[in-house]
């Protein structure tokens, strides 16, 4: 891949995911919100019990880039935020660790109306904590709204972070925690 590129090493038992903070155009900024997120690609190689993983970065039109930096464990995440400069990589000091809670259902749930941002990036994202993965929705267009939404699958007995980007005193502000489903 083009553009830049960096590392970190994860010891055992935590799995490090990185997103982009990518600002909507202006033209977009009435329907759509202020901030989306976009996961970084990322090789990984084993060394010892430690995992090391470089994260690609290919869209560097700012001086400066924005990222998230959510590093699971076993039943927390801790999160931290760092900016991507043109020969540079600058992370905060102290990472914010975050307890989250087990949603319980004994059904399979659905998380709906998510919505969608012009190029299909969500304003929020759902990962499972286990796997790091986000949990893919199933697109469908809202006659209603006449908007594009999303449904997410959520599974029983299975606890899931979700988090967004929002703005607060013109910084953007990381907000994350389960869902609140009552279906």
């Amino acid at each position: 891949m083009q553009g830049k590129h960096f590392s970190i090493t994860d010891p055992k038992g935590v799995n490090t995911v990185i997103y982009q903070i990518n600002k909507t155009e202006k033209e977009f900024l009435k329907e759509y919100p202020k901030y989306t997120v976009e996961r970084l690609e990322h090789t990984e190689e084993l060394v010892g019990d430690m995992s090391r993983k470089t994260f690609y970065v290919d869209n560097m039109e700012e001086k400066e880039k924005p990222i998230v930096i959510l590093s699971f464990a076993k039943d927390k995440v801790v999160i931290n935020n760092g900016i991507i400069e043109e020969d540079k990589i600058k992370i905060s000091k102290k990472p914010m660790p975050y307890k989250f809670d087990t949603i319980y259902s004994e059904e399979e749930t659905e998380y709906r109306d998510v919505m969608y941002t012009p190029n299909l990036k969500r304003p929020i994202s759902i990962i499972d904590p286990e796997t790091t993965e986000e949990i893919k929705p199933k697109l469908y267009f809202d006659e209603k709204t006449n908007e594009v939404k999303g449904k997410c699958k959520l599974k029983p007995y299975k606890s899931y972070f979700v988090f967004e980007i929002r703005e607060e005193n013109n910084k953007f502000n990381l907000v994350g925690g389960s869902p609140n489903i009552t279906d």
